[in-house]
């Protein structure tokens, strides 16, 4: 069965390498001339002063170089770029800041900073460029509420990844609590024209969350807010400071559809589930498996996921019993933190599989796109039905490690945990369920 772990590993790499952000952007987006082309719009370069490049997310660097190589040479945009990582190049007149994840760092703050900063600098003459990617969130950040302290930011973050919370549910705080999210950084910049194009790590419909949606109308309300507090019971988690200001009646409501900031803009989904489906089914029929893609378990805890999941693969293993048989699922799975472990959602998922597909002809895979599982080193972990065998041989309680919350270690005991470091994009985390006759 060995082999179907290494086949769970390929199909993740290729799909890995199918995802090349600057060819999107090149085939989605054309420039004829000084013109550039989005969808309906033909948008004059030449009409405008100046261009500006607010970039945030994991895969901030790979959209900067595609935007750059589309544009003509003659435009020369400055602008702000935050990433987890520093880039390879940096590019002249663009200001770089390693921005924290999952917890905003300094660096976090100070992009926060110079992005409003350079926003304030906006007219009615300036084109914006907004290039977003999962993980903006903690990436670019500051609150609200001017009092509170970086440490304080750093408990509220750390408060919402830990509670079990769905991302759209962490996202709405987020939201209400930010002086950049929930379409802030359009209402920084009013008069100016602006263009988000975006490298999805959301469902289809939920755009407004990807980042928390600095560039766009917030569909949350105040009373979202309150009632997400009161379900996890976070405010008992909140740093002092930040109970008080919330007592005092805050936080006031965030922009909504109808603000004058949001008519002169546009939005554009360079890459979301399907870019991320098709070349992971792809790559499993290469290898001579009948695949089928599956969005049903999204914000799932990871064990009704699991359930959910091998579910689906037998159903299709009985439908087609003389083919090997793929299922392939996305989204992002809820797994409380609740031990002092190392680890994350997709390590944590495949650890409730172990004892579910024992003995069995499957192998099982969840990693995360950009490289990253939680606090944890590696993207997630692959399993199959010897692993509890091997674990057994070796002492290791797979109950024990996910009570625990270390999932990662468990894996890295075994050699089945997933490393690639970070990936330069971030669409969603992949699962890969194998199974053969």
């Amino acid at each position: 069965m060995g082999d179907l772990k290494q086949i769970a590993r390929a199909v993740f790499c290729q799909t890995l390498a199918a995802i090349d952000i600057p060819a999107v952007m090149q085939r989605k987006l054309a420039c004829e001339g000084a013109v550039l082309n989005l969808g309906s719009e033909g948008i004059d370069l030449t009409s405008f002063s100046r261009v500006f490049v607010v970039a945030i997310g994991k895969a901030a660097h790979a959209m900067v170089s595609g935007l750059l190589q589309l544009l003509p040479q003659s435009t020369r945009p400055v602008g702000v770029v935050c990433a987890p990582v520093a880039p390879a190049s940096p590019v002249p007149d663009m200001s770089y800041f390693v921005g924290g994840h999952p917890t905003p760092n300094i660096e976090s703050w100070k992009a926060a900073q110079a992005i409003l900063t350079l926003l304030g600098h906006a007219d009615a003459r300036t084109l914006i460029f907004f290039l977003l990617s999962g993980g903006g969130s903690a990436l670019v950040e500051l609150p609200l509420d001017p009092s509170q302290t970086l440490e304080d930011v750093q408990q509220l973050h750390r408060a919402l990844v830990t509670c079990g919370a769905s991302i759209d549910e962490i996202n709405t705080v987020r939201k209400h609590l930010s002086a950049v999210k929930g379409g802030r950084f359009a209402v920084a910049a009013p008069a100016a024209k602006k263009i988000t194009l975006a490298v999805s790590d959301v469902p289809a419909g939920k755009e407004s969350a990807l980042a928390s949606g600095p560039t766009l109308s917030d569909p949350t309300t105040v009373a979202d807010f309150r009632r997400i507090v009161t379900a996890y019971r976070l405010s008992e988690r909140f740093s002092p400071s930040l109970q008080r200001w919330i007592a005092a009646g805050n936080p006031p409501e965030t922009p909504k559809p109808g603000h004058p900031a949001f008519a002169n803009g546009h939005f554009c989904l360079l890459l979301g589930v399907d870019d991320l489906f098709h070349p992971a089914h792809h790559a499993a029929e290469t290898h001579g498996f009948l695949a089928r893609c599956d969005n049903s378990t999204d914000d799932w805890p990871v064990e009704r996921a699991a359930e959910s999941l091998l579910a689906q693969l037998k159903d299709l293993r009985e439908t087609h019993p003389r083919r090997r048989v793929a299922l392939i699922a996305d989204g992002e799975l809820s797994s409380p933190v609740i031990g002092s472990g190392i680890g994350g959602r997709n390590s944590a998922f495949i650890l409730a599989c172990v004892e579910r597909i024992a003995g069995q002809p499957i192998a099982v895979l969840s990693a995360g796109t950009d490289g990253m599982d939680g606090n944890s080193p590696g993207a997630g972990a692959v399993a199959d039905g010897e692993t509890l065998a091997r674990a057994r041989s070796r002492g290791l309680d797979p109950a024990t490690f996910f009570r625990n919350s270390d999932a990662y270690r468990f894996f890295a005991e075994l050699g089945d945990a997933i490393v690639t470091g970070p990936t330069g994009t971030n669409l969603r985390d992949l699962r890969i369920l194998l199974d053969e006759p």
